[in-house]
């Protein structure tokens, strides 16, 4: 859908029209077809591309559980809006269920067509029913006797059996059985405990790595587990529900128990998409349309594999020479004492950049104010932990050493609840001040207090950051932490805790920026300023790296900088709601994605200031949500050799990339980075290179 631009200079007033504006969940799946670039990018080891796939395949069931499941119910609801764009709720579901289905099929031809021709030229095939050897059904046969039959369960459907619950993302057989005369039907759900893909053995596989496809091992099988019936058709099906949590917070007395609640109906929520096998006779399919309730707008058949976020087993297999270089990031004070720690950062601050920087100095961190008998207190928020946190450990051993340890666990971190609930419960238990969060906001701040006792009174040491604290994510994304013992910041870090965990209705801070304090107001008079420098002559220069860009009022202030004279430079990993290059608007504004081995993740806001530039980093992105219903902070960078960091090789090295950073034009679609340049530049690539490099000469 490309618009008819503005020809002449529209006034300020005009700024909100229609054809100014990205639609946000288009610009999501444009984002999620760069990701599926990268697995037909054959400068990327096989595995690697494998990997990516899979991405791809999670991203989307991930975009059907929530957004495209929230349009589906703004549809039902009959409450008719129109989106920034000027679509409405219907154009919308069928312009991102076109979009998205094609996408299925894409990676399904990707699948079929490059990576697995490719990996069977590695040594590693995949067997179809068709192809298995009469010696390979008698293995999988006694496989299936051995260790699937024992955890399968068949649920037959009939007036004495009602229709089956099917789980979210579950992959299911619906079974044609001939009982007593009668065609009767059955439900089998695949055991998500056995793996995806079976290795054969190699005495079978005739020389290569050799798997089959559970589903296959089991619709070959099935028939064991109808004795005295005759199965006449098995076909694989799934289906994708609401996972839209809403909690009336307001009401509830506990909140913990509430968000617990709340995952249990969830179990529950209206099916977004019916995912079935192409060949699926009429007869059954009617059976689960009626049965979901569903209309034919929720139906999906493809003659693809169903579930392509299941690859990611793939990428364990033991073949070095198909993935990346491993590297040896750098880890700050690896081998330092406590007191050596603390003495280095009341030095001047330190900036960890991941995952060139290994986490494991985040962790060493905490381990210093952990061992050091001097730290009398920890405080922490943690969003997204992961499912072994050492972290977590350090907070349970500082608390039963008896320090003070307060730390806010994000209860309503979507898809990370229950994993959230557990380790709040662990922590309680252990004797940690454990808070779930702020009423209707979610805390999306990364922040780490530690309270010292020193020979001068009582210091602060203070840790805030772009990411999570979860040491996977931290190998994997890019993102950056400021670990500091300025008196300014550790002061707002304080309040900010006072905050989180008592009554404080504090609304403004000396250094940092909080949503949704300040944030929103800050930001809008940061880049105001840059066009009022502009406008006056001044240097006047914005650079912002972020995730997601499709806050309406940002967006404005940017159309208005640009018009003032300002240059912009947005580097949107993900969702880009503003049109850049539109004469008279936006043609000073630059936008491009970086798509590549890390997940960039960092958030980093620059401003020339009038020749004073200022700098920040931080957790939110310019998005509705970050701007009005998180908690976030953005965090100044006061150390003038950490900004020179920040400005000349990491912002300049995004700027330069020619072979992962692709290019939003006007017409809202993407130029991939060209092929064949004299002089290529990869960031990433660049930053990893440079990782052991001693820029903050520890």
């Amino acid at each position: 859908m490309t618009p008819d631009l503005l020809k002449d200079r529209p006034a300020a007033d005009t700024l909100d029209r229609a054809e100014l504006y990205i639609n946000r969940e288009l610009s999501w799946l444009t984002f999620n077809a760069r990701v599926l670039a990268q697995a037909r990018d054959t400068a990327h080891p096989l595995l690697e591309r494998v990997k990516f796939l899979a991405i791809v395949g999670t991203n989307l069931d991930e975009f059907f559980m929530i957004r495209f499941a929230a349009l589906l119910k703004q549809l039902r609801s009959h409450r008719e809006s129109i989106s920034t764009d000027g679509l409405t709720t219907q154009q919308q579901v069928t312009f991102v269920r076109e979009r998205a289905l094609d996408m299925l099929a894409e990676q399904g031809r990707c699948w079929e067509r490059e990576l697995r021709p490719e990996l069977a030229r590695h040594g590693i095939v995949f067997v179809d029913p068709a192809d298995y050897t009469g010696d390979m059904s008698a293995h999988l046969a006694d496989y299936f006797r051995r260790e699937i039959a024992p955890v399968l369960t068949p649920l037959a459907f009939d007036p004495g059996h009602p229709f089956p619950h099917i789980s979210n993302l579950s992959k299911n057989l619906a079974v044609a059985v001939k009982h007593d005369g009668r065609t009767k039907f059955a439900r089998v759900k695949l055991p998500p405990m056995v793996p995806r893909f079976l290795e054969l053995p190699a005495r079978l596989a005739g020389g290569p790595q050799a798997f089959v496809f559970l589903e296959d091992v089991v619709c070959a099988n099935v028939q064991s587990l109808f004795r005295g019936t005759t199965v006449k058709a098995a076909h694989l099906f799934r289906v994708i529900r609401d996972t839209d949590m809403i909690i009336q917070e307001d009401e509830a007395d506990d909140l913990l128990e509430t968000v617990d609640q709340g995952l249990r109906q969830l179990r529950h929520g209206a099916p977004s998409m019916l995912q079935v096998e192409e060949r699926m006779p009429r007869r059954i399919l009617d059976i689960l349309v009626e049965n979901f309730e569903i209309d034919e707008g929720v139906l999906v058949r493809t003659a693809d594999r169903i579930g392509f976020g299941d690859w990611m087993q793939l990428t364990r297999l033991h073949r070095p020479e198909l993935k990346d270089a491993p590297f040896a990031p750098r880890v700050l004070w690896n081998r330092s004492e406590p007191e050596e720690v603390f003495e280095a950062v009341r030095h001047r601050d330190h900036m960890l950049h991941h995952p060139f920087d290994s986490f494991t100095s985040v962790e060493r961190l905490l381990s210093a104010a952990v061992d050091d008998q001097n730290v009398v207190a920890i405080k922490m928020t943690l969003y997204r932990i992961g499912h072994d946190s050492p972290l977590v450990d350090l907070l349970v051993q500082a608390a039963e050493a008896g320090k003070q340890v307060a730390v806010l666990v994000e209860l309503k971190a979507r898809f990370d609840e229950r994993n959230n609930i557990a380790w709040a419960n662990r922590l309680e238990e252990a004797g940690v001040h454990v808070v779930y969060g702020l009423v209707n906001l979610k805390t999306h701040a990364k922040l780490c207090l530690i309270v010292r006792k020193e020979a001068d009174g009582i210091r602060r040491y203070a840790h805030v950051g772009t990411g999570n604290y979860n040491a996977a994510t931290g190998r994997v994304y890019t993102d950056l932490g400021l670990v500091t013992a300025r008196a300014a910041i550790v002061e707002d870090v304080t309040n900010i805790f006072n905050y989180l965990t008592g009554y404080s209705s504090q609304t403004d801070y000396e250094s940092l920026i909080v949503a949704p304090v300040n944030l929103r107001r800050r930001m809008a008079a940061m880049i105001d300023r840059e066009t009022q420098h502009a406008a006056e002559g001044r240097p006047a220069r914005i650079i912002v790296k972020l995730n997601g860009l499709t806050d309406n009022e940002m967006i404005q202030r940017f159309y208005r900088a640009s018009q003032a004279g300002v240059d912009i430079d947005l580097i949107v990993r993900g969702i880009c709601c503003l049109r850049p290059g539109v004469p008279g608007v936006s043609d000073r504004i630059a936008v491009r994605s970086i798509v590549g081995r890390f997940l960039e993740h960092s958030r980093i806001f620059w401003f020339e200031n009038g020749g004073d530039p200022e700098v920040f980093i931080g957790s939110a992105d310019l998005m509705e949500r970050n701007l009005d219903r998180r908690v976030e902070v953005l965090c100044p960078v006061l150390d003038p050799s950490l900004r020179t960091y920040l400005r000349e090789t990491v912002l300049d090295a995004y700027l330069r990339d020619t072979e992962q950073a692709w290019t939003l034009e006007a017409d809202g679609q993407y130029s991939a980075p060209a092929a064949g340049e004299a002089d290529p530049f990869s960031a990433q690539a660049a930053l990893l290179t440079r990782h052991t490099t001693d820029y903050q000469h520890d």
